[in-house]
């Protein structure tokens, strides 16, 4: 991609600021099909990067984002001038999402993944009772809290962080284990864990203590038990300004006060 311009298509996210921005790119840089383009670039915050991500999980080309949104810690700079050479010039990061399997109180099971993160939550007034088991050890027989999640790298930013959870480096082999608003264990603040491990989460009373299971945008109701892994088989590659790259992004977060 260094020797040769990319193909671009763009796509943009509904409002009219990000729609007005992808007619005047398509004008100055043409625009190629989805399927037929070296890179896709997406116009839009971080929730519309993780829709594209997701609608182009093993599709072969890449995502360059440019934000057009209110959040964008997934997405670059918006600069209209010499967007091929930026493209060509930008740093491709690997996401590998998570692959939640929840079962729900009726028996029903439900597969998604989760390029952010796979969170369980309380569903009523009632605090969530959660047993964590991981690799087939039982590590936390019980935590009452609002819920827990399993975090990626790339989501580490986003709930997990305001859940006060670690930020992970892009290329880190870990995930992070947050829970929410933990009330017992009081102290207990979450773990790191190996990428490669599986996690189970038990819901205990879950007729008293209903929980929801969303993994992104998919949410399943009233689950009794869910497993978060690492898929071994799904993939997406966003690009980053060699300038502004994921790397200093995430340690430009670690200073905010």
């Amino acid at each position: 991609m260094h020797n040769t311009l990319p193909k671009l298509s763009f796509i943009a996210a509904e409002t009219q600021e990000a729609q007005e921005a992808a007619l005047r790119l398509s004008a100055l840089y043409g625009q190629s099909r989805p399927e037929e383009a070296d890179v896709i670039v997406a116009l839009g915050g971080d929730g519309f990067m993780l829709q594209t991500l997701h609608q182009n999980m093993n599709a072969g080309c890449k995502i360059y984002g440019m934000n057009q949104g209110t959040v964008g810690f997934l997405m670059n700079e918006y600069r209209e001038a010499e967007l091929r050479e930026r493209v060509g010039a930008a740093i491709a990061e690997t996401i590998r999402p998570l692959r939640m399997h929840a079962v729900t109180d009726q028996g029903e099971e439900v597969d998604a993944l989760a390029i952010n993160e796979v969170s369980l939550l309380r569903q009523s007034y009632q605090a969530a009772k959660l047993r964590i088991t991981i690799d087939g050890n039982v590590r936390l027989e019980e935590l009452i809290c609002d819920g827990a999640m399993v975090a990626t790298p790339a989501g580490s930013t986003a709930y997990n962080l305001s859940a006060q959870g670690p930020i992970l480096p892009l290329d880190a082999p870990l995930l992070a284990l947050t829970p929410v608003s933990a009330f017992r264990p009081r102290r207990w603040r979450g773990a790191l864990i190996p990428n490669q491990s599986t996690v189970r989460f038990d819901i205990l009373e879950a007729a008293k203590r209903p929980v929801n299971a969303v993994a992104d945008h998919t949410e399943v109701k009233s689950v009794v038990a869910v497993t978060v892994s690492e898929s071994r088989d799904a993939t997406a590659t966003i690009l980053f300004d060699a300038s502004h790259s994921w790397d200093e992004r995430i340690l430009a977060e670690q200073f905010r006060y």
